[in-house]
């Protein structure tokens, strides 16, 4: 139920930082897959460029379809090359250069397990793809289903532009492998909450970073659009999800190690805390946190407004990025989500409907954030069925 966009505003353990100390970022354990691993020559490849491919085994809760793992060249925040993971699911019916649909799949976690691709194939109840039948559904249309690993190779949780640029690399990879019969595809995107935040910053920055990919619908819901707003929002006491707040203010100064440095402010609480879910996934994080909030772990509470703090959490919010979709939105939210500032996401589709992009937003009456993820994916499949198949895009600006 935890799989949510707290991934971000989750961010509000950042606000503690002052006190200066040596505490260095602490990154995840490398996967033991040599798979993911970064080959010496990546800064030779080019964003999207495919690194390898391999055949991986069916899976029993999404019969018939054909997965493929691919290794391609991304990009990071501060843009330099990574290398990144996709996994293509392949229906039955595939017809070549059918529709291609990028699924940003939630990723409550700090550890590499807790990739999708390593999801997929876990024994763990506790990491069970939920949404196994939604995908189904989706393979049973025919169209071929991209989930990347969206949070990097260094599972920076809660850093949402990163998420973007890898998904946008994600499909730019699977439509170059051959075999795949993907390279005439039409492409769309799709996410809710955590995932949605990947899909509506690959939607925005696709103009500019990846203008060649044919883009004919981004539906993203529950999207927090307004980092800062959502530290504002959360405050300082005690909160249910504080451990997956802490672990987005961990994940963020993975991606943002130099302007970001929370490790320094962390007490020995905050330290220890951090140590014992550098790994973990969401159970682990979510009751490592139980009853904390930012005063627990932090020295100090004074970072909300300081200038470098701002600017990270400026830099991974929408509702403060001048880029705009050229392909038509669909977006849903709750009248009163409380977990996100809805008022940040009617801001921006305001914006996007100036600048004359074709927007259809869904509201649904119940506060709850996972709720509302249910109640609104049915109608955004729908609408993305419309826009592979050539449908002119409806808009309710």
């Amino acid at each position: 139920m935890f799989r949510i966009a707290i991934a971000t505003a989750t961010v509000a353990a950042v606000c503690a930082i002052v006190a200066p100390a040596s505490a260095q970022p602490i990154y995840p354990a490398p996967d033991p897959d040599p798979f993911y691993a970064a080959p010496a020559n990546l800064a030779g490849f080019a964003p999207g460029d495919v690194l390898a491919v391999r055949p991986m085994p069916g899976l029993l809760h999404i019969p018939g379809a054909t997965v493929t793992m691919i290794k391609f060249r991304s990009t990071n925040s501060a843009g330099q090359p990574i290398a990144a993971t996709t996994t293509v699911l392949t229906p039955l019916n595939h017809a070549p250069n059918g529709p291609l649909l990028s699924y940003q799949h939630v990723i409550n976690g700090l550890g590499t397990q807790c990739a999708v691709s390593r999801a997929l194939y876990s024994t763990d109840p506790r990491q069970v793809i939920f949404e196994a039948p939604a995908l189904n559904a989706l393979l049973l249309r025919g169209w071929s289903v991209a989930l990347p690993d969206h949070l990097g190779p260094n599972s920076a949780y809660g850093a949402a532009k990163l998420g973007g640029l890898i998904t946008l690399d994600g499909m730019r990879a699977a439509r170059r492998v051959a075999h795949l019969n993907l390279a005439d595809s039409p492409v769309a995107l799709l996410g809710y909450s955590g995932g949605g935040m990947a899909t509506a910053w690959a939607g925005a920055m696709a103009p500019t970073y990846a203008p060649e990919l044919p883009l004919v619908g981004v539906a993203a819901g529950g999207v927090p659009m307004n980092l800062v707003k959502m530290i504002e929002g959360i405050g300082y006491a005690p909160h249910p999800a504080f451990g997956l707040a802490f672990a987005a203010a961990i994940g963020l100064e993975r991606e943002y190690p130099t302007r970001l440095p929370i490790s320094d402010q962390l007490n020995g609480t905050g330290l220890t805390v951090r140590d014992q879910i550098a790994n973990s996934c969401t159970n682990e994080i979510m009751s490592a946190g139980a009853g904390r909030g930012v005063m627990d772990v932090a020295t100090s509470v004074s970072l909300a407004y300081e200038a470098n703090t701002r600017a990270v959490l400026e830099e991974n919010s929408l509702e403060f990025y001048e880029g705009t979709p050229t392909a038509p939105v669909f977006q849903w939210r709750g009248h009163h989500d409380v977990l996100i500032p809805v008022d940040s996401i009617d801001a921006t589709m305001a914006r996007y409907c100036a600048a004359g992009v074709p927007v259809w937003s869904e509201l649904y009456p119940s506060p709850d954030h996972a709720v509302t993820g249910v109640l609104g994916m049915p109608s955004a499949v729908g609408w993305l069925d419309s826009r592979f198949r050539g449908d002119p895009a409806p808009s309710n600006c």
